[in-house]
């Protein structure tokens, strides 16, 4: 996410499962996607490259470490202004807070949130 994407866009989407390695194998034969590694020390989790373009288009994770109480869904990451705010509109409109604000790599700042009907999904802050 290293340009600025615009507010409200889906920045990113990414899936968070027990079987990365296989994951990535099926997307890769399914979608035709390149699996890249990400270095997580003793594991790899996955950037999928678009075959046609090059460019990372998803991420298939591990669910370990912070992942490890995320859904196995396919979860976007909305771009938004401020997320301080968004977190408190979420809990005011009647939302769960998953995983509360982090620091994501020097990119931002992401939080992971339930919408009052249970849906998931990822806000993402930009730097």
């Amino acid at each position: 996410m290293s340009n600025k994407l615009k507010i409200g866009s889906i920045g990113w989407i990414d899936l968070t499962v027990n079987n990365a390695d296989e994951i990535k194998d099926f997307y890769s034969a399914v979608v035709g996607w390149k699996p890249e590694n990400v270095s997580m020390g003793d594991y790899n989790d996955y950037n999928m490259i678009s075959a046609e373009s090059g460019d990372p288009c998803a991420g298939i994770c591990n669910k370990r470490g912070v992942n490890s109480n995320l859904p196995s869904v396919w979860m976007a990451y909305f771009i938004v202004e401020d997320i301080s705010k968004s977190i408190a509109s979420v809990k005011g409109f009647g939302g769960k807070v998953l995983v509360e604000p982090k620091e994501m790599g020097g990119q931002g700042k992401y939080a992971v949130i339930e919408d009052p009907a249970g849906a998931v999904c990822a806000l993402f802050e930009q730097m």
